[in-house]
């Protein structure tokens, strides 16, 4: 039996639902959620390489052998415009996943951007150009192209459970994943979160206090907690 398995196929996430997903924020997605909201962001570790950048699209993905990144070619070769290539490499820094070529195929292609657990190099490069690219390290050792592995096919990355298809949107708090059939509900919820977040805003700028509006005044109020009329060393 083969050691690796590539499928070709991937059953994605509605573009309609991407488009809307496009204009949500990672942090919105992820309390709209719920509780599972805390298991779809990937770890603190993972970081765009250039600020400013959000993407959405559905998850392609490779599983990587230490110190190799032959299926993450695979991957980018089999990926389809607005894909999100999701790249995981457990021997993170063994072999850099992502460059300055791959970066150069993947906008020709019109991928969203790029998720790598490892490492990603040519990083002035990648920066230039444009493509939106989170990763773990950024660090040039040079990766194989003779490793097994597999694409399109479930793998956790940095933590989260990532479907081939499922929803990836990231920006410069981090990545989330939300499950393909989750990702209509998702971000409905996540949509109106920010709406009451710009009113919220609106009475912010016309003088309210964010102690109020927050919900914090009246949790606190239900507190059993002493405030003392003085300075702590008087």
């Amino acid at each position: 039996m083969s050691p690796s398995k590539v499928f070709l196929k991937v059953n994605r996430v509605a573009p309609e639902i991407v488009a809307q997903a496009r204009e949500v924020t990672v942090a919105d997605v992820h309390e709209a959620m719920g509780p599972p909201g805390r298991a779809a962001l990937m770890s603190s570790r993972m970081r765009p390489l250039k600020e400013g950048q959000r993407i959405a699209g559905p998850a392609v993905t490779a599983f990587c052998w230490p110190g190799d990144n032959l299926m993450m070619h695979r991957a980018l070769y089999l990926a389809k415009p607005g894909d999100v290539l999701v790249v995981v490499c457990q021997a993170e820094l063994s072999g850099a996943q992502w460059g300055d070529l791959a970066t150069r195929y993947a906008l020709q292609k019109g991928l969203a951007g790029v998720v790598v657990q490892g490492c990603a190099r040519d990083v002035d490069q990648v920066r230039a150009l444009g493509l939106p690219v989170w990763s773990t390290h950024i660090w040039p050792i040079h990766p194989d192209k003779s490793g097994h592995g597999f694409v399109n096919a479930p793998v956790v990355c940095e933590g989260v459970n990532v479907k081939p298809g499922d929803l990836i949107i990231a920006d410069g708090d981090g990545v989330v994943c939300v499950p393909r059939d989750d990702a209509a509900r998702v971000v409905a919820a996540a949509q109106a979160k920010m709406r009451k977040e710009d009113e919220a805003a609106e009475k912010v700028r016309a003088g309210a206090a964010v102690w109020d509006l927050s919900g914090a005044a009246a949790i606190y109020a239900g507190m059993e907690i002493e405030e003392v009329d003085a300075a702590y060393d008087d």
